[in-house]
């Protein structure tokens, strides 16, 4: 019954919290059935000879009972208002019902012990763990002693059994709903860092599409701007080489909303050689991809979009090759080579390195033989 403790939001509620409105909501008419054991001290009261004893008794039964379930209402009331019951007020209902059962005993003698056995439950419901155990401890001890030391009342162990059980069986409750509260945040969770991860995962392909098409657009138009007063015929070729490209980045950026955007390598490898010819950078790149495994191809697709980025932006370069192989690909130009550092850097790089951890693959950046920049990935076996 932890919502006693901790309130339960409003509005529509899946999962293990909706259980626990449902249970606030109509936790007070299973609470009504366990009443029905109240029975018994009211055959004793109303058995007794005393009229003041026995209506005393009756009032104290009967508001026992009516504060007893009234207690659900209102803890519900508070809940759905988004506030907790003050320690203070949950001490003071434990108070008035021991002292509505202290009120039962001069009609209901021994048998008025059984309303220990709902504060005891109420007591594990309202209180902290430690203190609810120690109500019922107390309880437990005061039932023992009480009927060892009162005379004509004997003990057939019923009253203490039924205070521990009902101790154990509200603290069984309390810990499954809480496990059930625990499980509902930990889902809610693992959903917050699923989306984390996809808008991750979307703005790493926005970036990669983005960074590569703007690249080669921004080269070609330089050189188209540089051909106007010279060669006005290739100038309009490379304008329109610039618009066509736009077009295709469009495509890719609205392919990589829809969630099924992937990289062809002999596509790459196309534009690719483009990029580098629109930058007036020597090409050498394999002319066919038969003998890469399918598995490998897209990865390898996207180190050739993210190398030749990277080339044609920060190299200097006036050569690159790439050499690809079964398990294995290379970007190497002649430029002025990586940082200082040797780290890898840049949101492209480190959304590479992401996409071939995800395959099993490595990457490692450094210097080329010749001095300039080399990217490699290599796929384990």
């Amino acid at each position: 019954m932890t919502f006693i403790n901790q309130p339960i939001p409003d509005g529509p509620v899946p999962g293990p919290f909706g259980d626990l409105r449902r249970r606030a909501g109509i936790g007070w008419l299973f609470a009504g059935v366990w009443l029905v054991f109240l029975s018994k001290p009211l055959g004793e009261i109303l058995k007794h000879r005393e009229m003041a004893e026995r209506v005393l008794g009756i009032a104290a039964l009967a508001l026992f009972a009516l504060g007893y379930l009234g207690f659900f209402g209102w803890a519900r009331y508070q809940n759905r208002q988004g506030t907790q019951l003050p320690v203070v007020v949950r001490i003071g209902f434990l108070v008035a019902l021991l002292a509505m059962t202290a009120l039962m005993i001069p009609a209901a003698g021994e048998s008025s012990l059984t309303t220990l056995v709902y504060v005891e439950a109420l007591g594990m419901m309202l209180l902290p763990l430690r203190a609810g155990v120690f109500l019922g401890l107390t309880l437990l001890a005061l039932v023992e002693i009480s009927l060892r030391l009162v005379p004509g009342w004997h003990d057939d162990g019923t009253y203490g059994f039924s205070i521990v059980l009902g101790g154990l069986a509200v603290f069984g409750l309390r810990r499954a709903i809480l496990r059930s509260v625990e499980l509902a945040e930990a889902r809610k969770d693992f959903a917050e860092l699923a989306v984390q991860e996809e808008r991750n995962r979307f703005a790493r392909d926005l970036h990669d599409i983005l960074g590569h098409s703007l690249t080669v657009i921004t080269v070609k138009a330089e050189l188209a701007g540089r051909l106007i007063p010279a060669n006005p015929d290739r100038a309009a070729a490379e304008v329109a080489d610039v618009e066509q490209l736009a077009r295709a980045a469009l495509a890719d950026v609205r392919a990589a909303v829809a969630g099924y955007r992937e990289l062809s390598l002999a596509g790459e490898l196309v534009a690719a050689r483009a990029a580098l010819q629109a930058a007036e950078i020597r090409a050498d790149l394999p002319t066919t991809v038969d003998e890469v495994p399918e598995k490998n191809r897209e990865l390898f697709a996207w180190v050739v979009r993210e190398g030749v980025t990277n080339v044609i932006r920060h190299s200097g370069a006036k050569r690159c090759r790439i050499e690809l192989g079964k398990s294995s690909i290379e970007v190497i130009d002649d430029g002025k080579g990586p940082t200082p550092s040797g780290e890898m850097s840049g949101h492209g790089l480190i959304g590479l390195r992401e996409r071939a951890n995800q395959t099993g693959a490595t990457v490692t950046v450094g210097t080329a033989p010749n001095g300039g920049f080399r990217l490699a990935v290599r796929v384990d076996p």
